[in-house]
């Protein structure tokens, strides 16, 4: 029998051991589990959260670009689940504590993009606690000790606000080993005397104040229209299938507007994401669908297929899938090329302070968190 020792995240460096070979007449396999990183993002949502939300929405694809470049210490790639919730917003349910789980677990960056331009501000109170707690207890959560898993709540109010003790819900947290980060809108002590730092020290986790109404700035690159129009060209590799693949082959265009109408500088982010590993749509497209084992063309039914796929046989099909992964891939190839002289050109022009924004304070708490669980970037 050959036994393959099951290897199911990061923190494996006492796990390399070679393959145990054992004669016997069956040969057996257990696979390797998926490593999956798992972020709750919880945003206050009241009246004076605009410029929260703005960030969250200009700065998720720089944080998508940088786990793109996490490895764990076997080299593999983790892959990202993000989660979110809103609360302290007036149009949410009272009875429920003016909470609400926009998303759950999802690594579909274009869902993540969606919810996130659809909330909007409004009144509030804001209940840390029952946030938590909420998050806690709803969310599918990984029982394995070395998978990281993690909250960001981010808000303006004292921490301890509501009848849910917050306290409470960081026990919770424990017993899960969920490490709960805290991001305090506002000036740096105020958080501190308002139990924002105290929140993150009982799970470990960091405590960070955001000046959440600064403007964030783009430097503008000269690659920025050469990624952007390859981005276009991307979009033509994708080969919708399903019931569900036209809707999602619009809401890829639609993410795409989304970050264009914020900024260029944000549309250029967004393309680069999807050159990356993470944005994968196997659900939707033939394409990413075509590199998956268990995937077969012969279970589509006709229907399902585009007009220009319908009545082809299955050798047809594949050749034409074939022809777009490679176009795809080379699109993607010249994205990140274009993206490293875009970078160096930033590092080179770059002269404000970045340490006050949402992005800045999230990629810091990650990467701290990560190493203890034997992750690496490039």
């Amino acid at each position: 029998m050959l036994t393959l020792s099951t290897i199911s995240a990061c923190n494996i460096s006492d796990k390399k051991k070679p393959i145990e070979l054992i004669a016997h007449a069956t040969e057996t396999t257990v696979p390797i589990k998926d490593n999956i990183v798992q972020i709750a993002l919880l945003l206050d949502t009241s009246n004076s959260m605009d410029g929260l939300l703005n960030q969250a929405k200009t700065q998720l694809w720089d944080i998508v670009n940088e786990f793109s470049l996490a490895k764990c210490g076997n080299d593999t790639r983790p892959k990202l689940q993000i989660a979110l919730y809103q609360y302290g917003n007036d149009n949410l349910s009272a009875g429920e504590g003016y909470i609400q789980q926009v998303l759950g677990f999802s690594s579909d960056l274009d869902e993540i993009s969606e919810k996130l331009f659809s909330l909007t501000t409004n009144g509030g109170e804001e209940y840390c606690g029952k946030v938590l707690q909420t998050s806690l207890h709803q969310l599918p959560w990984n029982k394995d000790p070395d998978l990281l898993r993690m909250i960001f709540i981010a808000g303006n109010e004292p921490f301890d606000q509501g009848r849910y003790n917050y306290r409470t819900a960081l026990a919770n947290a424990n017993e899960k080993d969920v490490v709960v980060n805290t991001i305090f809108c506002g000036n740096y002590e105020l958080g501190i005397s308002s139990d924002w730092k105290n929140g993150a020290a009982l799970t470990g986790g960091e405590y960070m104040a955001i000046d959440h109404n600064i403007e964030v700035v783009h430097i503008t690159t000269p690659y920025d229209d050469i990624i952007i129009k390859l981005n276009s060209k991307l979009n033509k590799t994708y080969i919708s299938y399903g019931s569900m693949g036209k809707a999602k082959y619009m809401a890829q265009a639609t993410q795409d507007e989304n970050a264009l109408e914020m900024q260029e500088a944000v549309a250029v982010k967004r393309a680069v994401s999807k050159s990356s590993r993470l944005y994968n749509n196997k659900k939707w497209d033939l394409v990413d669908a075509y590199e998956d084992e268990e995937f077969e063309i012969s279970s589509i039914q006709n229907e399902e297929l585009p007009a220009e796929l319908q009545g082809k046989s299955e050798k047809e099909i594949k050749t034409f899938v074939d022809t777009k992964k490679i176009e795809r891939e080379h699109i993607q190839k010249e994205i990140r090329e274009y993206n490293t002289k875009r970078l160096a050109y930033i590092s080179e022009n770059q002269t404000n302070d970045k340490s006050g924004e949402l992005e800045n304070a999230m990629i810091k708490a990650i990467k701290k968190q990560a190493a203890s669980k034997n992750y690496s970037w490039e």
